[in-house]
């Protein structure tokens, strides 16, 4: 069979990527380009299922957002969701067949909803009863009944603490960028906190996990930087490789999450002008393994 594009045949490189993409869906490169139109097409197909990420969250969760005129933290809108693309590709890439997955961090209802429908079995913990309450109707409308997620309601710290049957397969999870998003004023919720706590939790959570997991599996946390008060970033990227190396895993790899652009064009021209900062595109995709 021979491949044409409007500029005739297509180029080794062209046809090595349609292979990979028939083999793995996106390349397994360590740049994801959810720029693409094949990422899009099947996001939008994902879409069409009724799912919705953002569902249970306040439409305006950032703290820095009604700080800017104060705050010299660049300027960010929007509620967040997880790329359904991206969790079928951590799935289907990094966790056996029919394996159970462990998400001590589990916010919308997207990785609940995308593993089930693969075949997967997932806990997520919550600390929102709004959130989980959103996350299960969704579940319901997309999913047979008896073949839903498991979210818990509290927090991962001690949830985490109690005796489990079982141990996971793989553990996928997003979480809070500090104080990027404040997702609730209730005591536990760690993005409320300064940042050295909200570090001795998130490590605290990170060891937990990484207990429940079994031996030989992977642990994916996609992670992005927040800027503190002072302007400067907290590291988040490097203290998660940081804590995951000191509770006993390794890092494995380590990947780059390019987003859409959106309004990101709109503020960098301000942004950039007034601070030297530049706009955040992407987040990071860190795959540990426990050995």
């Amino acid at each position: 069979m021979q491949l044409q594009n409007e500029f005739g045949f297509l180029g080794e490189i062209e046809k090595e990527n349609l292979l990979l993409r028939d083999k793995f869906i996106e390349p397994p490169f360590s740049v994801l380009d959810a720029r693409q139109g094949t990422w899009q097409d099947r996001k939008a197909a994902w879409k069409a299922l009724g799912m919705e990420g953002e569902i249970g969250r306040k439409k305006e969760l950032c703290l820095a957002q009604g700080l800017n005129k104060f705050d010299p933290r660049e300027s960010y809108t929007g509620t967040s969701g997880f790329d359904e693309v991206l969790a079928e590709l951590m799935y289907r890439w990094f966790c056996p067949d029919g394996g159970n997955i462990l998400d001590p961090f589990a916010g919308g209802s997207v990785r609940g909803i995308v593993a089930h429908y693969l075949g997967y079995h997932y806990t997520g913990i919550e600390l929102r009863q709004e959130q989980v309450d959103s996350n299960r109707q969704q579940a319901m409308d997309i999913l047979p009944i008896d073949n839903q997620p498991n979210w818990y309601v509290g927090d991962s710290n001690k949830i985490l603490d109690n005796e489990w049957n079982t141990h996971f397969d793989f553990i996928l999870s997003c979480p809070p960028y500090a104080d990027l998003e404040v997702y609730s004023k209730l005591p536990d919720n760690i993005s409320n906190m300064p940042y050295a706590r909200f570090l001795t939790i998130y490590k605290s959570i990170i060891k937990k996990a990484l207990v429940l997991l079994k031996p030989n599996r992977f642990a994916c946390f996609v992670v992005g930087e927040a800027r503190g008060k002072d302007g400067y970033y907290y590291d988040i990227v490097g203290d998660t490789r940081k804590a995951f190396i000191e509770c006993g895993a390794r890092l494995y790899n380590d990947a780059v999450l390019l987003n859409v652009i959106a309004s990101a064009s709109m503020r960098a021209d301000k942004q950039f002008t007034a601070s030297k900062k530049l706009v955040k595109v992407h987040q990071n995709v860190l795959v540990f393994k426990k050995g």
